[in-house]
């Protein structure tokens, strides 16, 4: 790379460090270029970006944004990934770590907060944002269903007692022409 490139490429890791809340950072030291295949592969259906960068391009990156805390990990062949949703990319990654030995999350940053591996492991636990939105909107949408259901029952119930009567005198009707 040339030092436009490297400008252009430590330019773009700053924007893209600035619109995101989560920058997870991973040593990838052995990994072979199949496994490193299905890593992004996975991280791309996740939403995650994933991006292998030197580390002295990345820490100029970090500088002055709210992830320099994570400047100290940088340290031998490492990989950074990000998304809008944390909990995806600590998701992935670690699903990923358990199977390949050779991929190792080092650390996290969330907004100003530095987390260890462990604390990674704790937010991958959490829902995703999606399936928390999904139980926001069936928070929101239950109440509307009951009072439609408590409104419905009256009706309901008026509607049963006249059958009930109409068939009584379709009974006695048919009692009185036998």
């Amino acid at each position: 790379m040339d030092r436009t490139e490297k400008r252009e490429f430590v330019s773009t890791l700053g924007t893209a460090f600035a619109e995101t809340s989560f920058v997870l950072v991973a040593r990838n030291d052995g990994l072979t270029v199949a496994a490193v295949d299905d890593l992004r592969r996975r991280m791309r259906a996740a939403g995650v970006t994933y991006k292998v960068a030197k580390n002295r391009l990345a820490s100029l990156a970090l500088d002055g944004t709210r992830f320099q805390a994570i400047t100290p990990l940088l340290k031998g062949p490492t990989a950074l990934a990000w998304s809008r949703d944390p909990v995806a990319v600590a998701k992935t990654a670690l699903e990923f770590a358990k199977g390949n030995d050779k991929f190792v999350v080092l650390g996290a940053a969330l907004g100003d907060q530095l987390l260890n591996p462990a604390g990674v492991k704790s937010l991958s636990e959490l829902p995703s944002l999606e399936t928390l939105r999904a139980q926001l909107v069936g928070l929101i949408q239950t109440p509307a269903t009951r009072i439609a259901g408590v409104l419905q029952a009256p009706a309901g119930q008026v509607a049963r007692v006249l059958k009930a009567y109409a068939d009584k005198a379709n009974a006695g009707d048919q009692a009185e022409a036998a």
